[in-house]
């Protein structure tokens, strides 16, 4: 099986930063595009970025130079800094991996457990 699991997040003050983790494992031939998303309470799930596995980056311009997404291969792992951080960030963060686990197979899409973020002083 396979498995999705984020560290990080927390209680921060506006203007400050956190990292998270999301580390994926079990049964995996190959990872596609990786992601975070957030969804903050009374409000629809948003995305934040995507990385590809090429290293190609998208995120909207709510966090455009806040946010970095970054990710190792090797392990399997990605990573989200977030910057200068503001209460509307605030939110339920999730991962999300596209995750092949044999040679001439689709993949499929995994979810990480959700870890909250609060900015707020």
């Amino acid at each position: 099986q396979v498995q999705l699991l984020e560290s990080g997040g927390g209680l921060v003050q506006p203007g400050g930063s956190l990292r998270f983790s999301c580390a994926a494992s079990g049964n995996i031939f190959s990872i596609a595009t990786m992601g975070w998303s957030r969804q903050a309470p009374g409000k629809q799930r948003e995305l934040v970025a995507t990385i590809t596995s090429g290293g190609s980056t998208n995120s909207p311009d709510s966090v455009k130079g806040r946010f970095t997404i970054s990710r190792d291969s090797a392990k399997n792992t990605m990573y989200l800094q977030m910057n200068s951080l503001k209460p509307e960030d605030t939110a339920v963060y999730y991962c999300n991996a596209a995750i092949v686990t044999g040679p001439a197979q689709y993949s499929t899409s995994y979810w990480g457990q959700g870890t909250q973020v609060t900015v707020s002083s």
